[in-house]
């Protein structure tokens, strides 16, 4: 068990399996994430069929199969069309695969799985079962989200992770004119729209052709970053010829936008602790021309391997992702309610000692792509605290909602309303 995401087990097997056909790896990513999004709804459903057994109890592959195959042959037909041919067309394939022996066990009900009501899955099943089970989201999150934004406001907000969310484009001014870049992205078939407010970030309306095959793409003329992302690096506001400290760096989306605005002038130290990680920063950044920035492995829950006083430090920690259901639908699933605390104690040792690398009238910034108050406004609370040198300070472009908690300062951002990752971020003054 590698503990992959999604995408980067599919990007995995594509490889392996030398499927160079896109269409057919779009089709294989979309049926996956679509299936992954639904997995506690399936998974009850597929427990009614076969109890007293449950899902867990068979072998991966086995599970598998049974996700994909209710996906298949019930949801993608609206539960009311039953396609007979094209279950025993699967069943067929998954022998093949996985062997005519192992799946000997689960083929008598695989008839059952074909027309079964669904319904069955809301018998017994307490109103915050209901609405996770309705909006795919697990029973404990949807409790946690009625405290925190009420029943209405909830609802509406995981309805929201059910939509494939929007893509956005970062031109990149190191590597170009924004109008001429602009020019040759029409030219290859691809419509944008700007993000007011934002100074360099597009939303991309339609594509002829997958953006990573573009010749735009191959010269580093743009990097595919979610807009939250890019109103993180512009909050921080770097001016060139300036110290930059970015803590969590890796895979590069925020050095980058970073080195852009200081226009490659002054020096960004970027840390991550995780090599495979930092090997994928090295690449991006030399791909999009930054030539400011140098690498740290180092472990930022310990203290820094320097002693540095940058004028901006910024902090983007490991998060329970609870802003990005709606992009890596995998992230519900391995979330306990110990989850959030456990990693707002990470958290916690990494702002701290961030707070040491940040210079008299210097700034900290720290984001997450989280919607919990525990790892946002809760943690900032603490520092504030613990660290009466710092206050917060405006953010600037006024972009999102207020914190919470009274925190006015801090910004908010979520999916069902700005139409990108659920996110926070907090800037705080060293006085």
């Amino acid at each position: 068990m590698q503990n992959l995401s999604e995408r980067l087990a599919l990007t995995k097997t594509i490889k392996q399996l030398g499927i160079n056909d896109y269409n057919a790896a779009r089709l294989a990513q979309s049926l996956v994430f679509e299936t992954v999004r639904r997995q506690n709804f399936i998974d009850k459903y597929i427990n009614h069929t076969i109890s007293p057994t449950t899902i867990n109890e068979y072998n991966l592959g086995i599970q598998a199969f049974l996700r994909l195959y209710v996906y298949q042959t019930r949801i993608t037909k609206n539960w009311n069309k039953i396609d007979i041919n094209e279950a025993e067309n699967t069943a067929k394939l998954a022998r093949s695969i996985l062997g005519w022996k192992t799946m000997t066990v689960i083929e008598p009900v695989l008839g059952t799985l074909l027309t079964q009501n669904p319904n069955v899955v809301f018998e017994g099943a307490s109103d915050e079962e209901r609405v996770g089970l309705s909006t795919f989201h697990p029973a404990w999150f949807v409790k946690y989200c009625f405290r925190l934004f009420g029943r209405t406001q909830t609802i509406t907000m995981l309805e929201a992770d059910m939509q494939q969310p929007p893509t956005y484009l970062r031109l990149n001014t190191l590597k170009g004119d924004e109008n001429e870049t602009l020019q040759k992205l029409a030219q290859e078939g691809i419509t944008l729209e700007k993000v007011e407010q934002l100074k360099h970030a597009y939303k991309l309306l339609s594509t002829k052709q997958p953006l990573t095959q573009t010749t735009s793409f191959q010269q580093g003329l743009f990097y595919i970053q979610d807009k939250a992302s890019c109103f993180a690096a512009e909050v921080a506001n770097p001016k060139p010829k300036t110290t930059i400290l970015d803590v969590c760096a890796a895979p590069g989306a925020k050095t980058t936008y970073l080195a852009q605005l200081m226009q490659n002038q002054g020096i960004i130290y970027s840390v991550d602790f995780s090599k495979r990680r930092m090997n994928v920063w090295k690449n991006e950044t030399t791909h999009m021309g930054v030539n400011i920035a140098e690498p740290t492995l180092a472990d930022a829950r310990q203290s820094l391997p320097f002693t540095l006083e940058a004028d901006v430090v910024i902090l983007d920690p490991p998060c329970t992702s609870t802003g990005t259901f709606r992009k890596l639908p995998s992230a519900k699933w391995r979330l306990t309610p110990r989850s959030i605390d456990k990693m707002a104690e990470i958290q916690w040792q990494m702002l701290n000692n961030c707070a040491e690398n940040v210079k008299h009238g210097g700034t900290l910034v720290y984001s997450t792509c989280s919607i919990t108050v525990e790892e946002n406004e809760m943690l900032i609370e603490r520092f504030l605290k613990w660290h009466p040198d710092f206050s917060l300070a405006e953010i600037t472009p006024k972009i999102g909602l207020q914190g919470l908690r009274g925190l006015d300062h801090c910004r908010r951002l979520y999916p069902h309303v700005h139409q990108c990752n659920g996110f926070f971020i907090a800037k705080l003054a060293k006085n």
